[in-house]
């Protein structure tokens, strides 16, 4: 396995500078934020003539882009699905043209008037038709960040997922934070859905549970996300079951945490992964 991290924090700098801090951190791979507009890639105005200056940076340092991720809850919005699925085929086609196998996504929040279960059933298939199209004819593969607020909320919703597009291309951005404060069973999805796990998100669960017992679980602030290591999933255990199933890609890690620094964060996530890859 290999360490990551998504660029995001980096939003403000140019992708050159992320790379910089990559290699200084000895993190060999990158999750590159391709929103529109972008500083690090931006599908829309991406040239030959700028492909081959990241290609070159990325060799430089000895680096590589694990996926290209454009994260954005309006899939299922009336009236903006179609923007999302165009910008979606621009960066399916930056991908192809960058060497980057894997496109991530989310899958929206429910549509108006729709349970998460009723959005994947009757929305979700249409949104993603052309966009799975697309990443067939480009050999790239789809995948989809299990953030709880989307309809990726619990196992069930991954199987109702699955079972409305039966795509080989369509598959998971996995991050075992999200099911961990939820009380889901993290380690599940590993067995269930082994083949379609096509990238994941280094990120830990920190639960206060004496605050919990106090407020009840529909209170807020007794449980946040931190560094990997700093919370209580055991990536020991979780990355045996992932190696088990056959996932031997990249642990990307997301700095969501608000006590640790940017830089310190991601170099505190990976010396703690390297141990494990």
């Amino acid at each position: 396995m290999y360490v990551g991290m998504l660029t995001g924090p980096f939003g403000g700098e140019s992708l050159e500078n992320v790379l910089d801090f990559a290699e200084s951190a000895s993190i060999s791979h990158l999750e590159v934020i391709a929103h529109p507009g972008s500083k690090h890639i931006d599908p829309a105005t991406l040239t030959a003539t700028r492909i081959k200056e990241i290609r070159c940076a990325l060799e430089d340092r000895i680096l590589e882009i694990s996926s290209l991720a454009y994260y954005t809850c309006d899939l299922t919005c009336p009236g903006k699905m179609k923007a999302v699925q165009a910008h979606t085929i621009k960066t399916i086609d930056a991908a192809a043209k960058l060497g980057v196998p894997v496109v991530c996504m989310l899958s929206g929040f429910p549509a108006p008037g729709m349970s998460k279960l009723e959005t994947i059933q009757k929305v979700l298939p249409k949104a993603f038709k052309p966009i799975l199209a697309h990443a067939r004819k480009k050999g790239i593969k789809i995948a989809l960040e299990n953030y709880f607020e989307t309809c990726l909320q619990g196992i069930d919703t991954f199987e109702a997922m699955f079972e409305a597009i039966p795509d080989d291309h369509f598959g998971l951005n996995y991050d075992p934070s999200h099911l961990f404060h939820q009380e889901c069973d993290h380690l599940l999805p590993l067995s269930m859905f082994k083949h379609r796990i096509f990238h994941t998100h280094a990120k830990d669960t920190l639960v206060n549970r004496a605050l919990r017992a106090k407020v009840g679980i529909y209170a807020g602030g007794w449980w946040r996300y931190v560094i990997p290591g700093l919370g209580n999933i055991d990536w020991g255990e979780y990355i045996s079951h992932l190696r088990m199933n056959g996932y031997n890609g990249v642990l990307s890690i997301e700095h969501e945490d608000c006590a640790q620094g940017r830089e310190e964060g991601f170099l505190h996530g990976a010396w703690f992964l390297e141990q494990f890859c």
